[in-house]
């Protein structure tokens, strides 16, 4: 019985070891999650490899280090790491390795979607949806009422002055916690906008922080707060 010839440059794909397996599969992830064809991102790496460096997409593609059986690379772009990996030179010589790895392709793009689904969730989001842990949601509401500013004493020993204003939509009513300046930024019948903003329960009651990493900003004032 004639064996079967390999027709191809380098190795046979099947006698690849799972190290250079996870490598491609890496390089696929890399070159999806940017926009790039798998095959024009590997040629832009064999060109590093014979060159020293190479540009594929606004990424600078550099061989760093070359042994003999397997190249460095490291890739960067506006001076900030991307990735540095090996690749073994048996890789290198063949002819587009990166073809055949569609479920990494596939496995990123519904990651990606999975992630827009969940920012779409939590973008905008009614009062009454609200349920306690949850993080980084945005929404738009009415200040109904805004309570007398009061000075407390954190747990580093300093003072703060805070105050509760009570938003409302057309499915309920949350208080947000107000710390210092933030005060004097909103009155009663502004339309706010809350951006990355977390839920908690405070004495058995949902309440909005929204943290150094919060916004809040007025998106329609009440006109008499204008006037004044």
């Amino acid at each position: 019985m004639r064996k079967r010839i390999w027709a191809g440059r380098g190795r046979p794909r099947g006698s690849r070891r799972a190290r250079d397996i996870r490598i491609l599969e890496y390089l696929v992830e890399l070159a999806t999650k940017r926009g790039i064809n798998t095959n024009e991102f590997f040629n832009a790496i064999v060109h590093a490899w014979n060159d020293g460096k190479a540009m594929c997409r606004g990424l600078n593609i550099q061989c760093r280090v070359k042994k003999r059986d397997c190249a460095i690379f490291l890739i960067t772009k506006d001076c900030m790491v991307v990735a540095q990996f090996p690749i073994q030179e048996y890789i290198l010589k063949e002819t587009n390795p990166l073809k055949g790895f569609d479920y990494v392709q596939e496995r990123v793009k519904h990651a990606a979607k999975m992630k827009e689904r969940k920012l779409l969730e939590c973008h905008d989001i009614q009062i009454g949806n609200l349920k306690p842990g949850m993080k980084r949601i945005s929404l738009r509401a009415r200040v109904i009422e805004i309570s007398k500013p009061k000075s407390v004493l954190t747990r580093f020993f300093d003072y703060v002055v805070v105050a509760n204003a009570t938003l409302a939509d057309e499915t309920g009513k949350i208080n947000l916690a107000l710390w210092n300046r933030r005060i004097n930024m909103i009155s009663i019948n502004d339309m706010v906008q809350i951006e990355n903003a977390n839920v908690i329960t405070f004495r058995g009651e949902k309440q909005l922080r929204t943290g150094r990493n919060g916004r809040l900003k007025v998106v329609e004032a009440n006109p008499i707060h204008v006037i004044q």
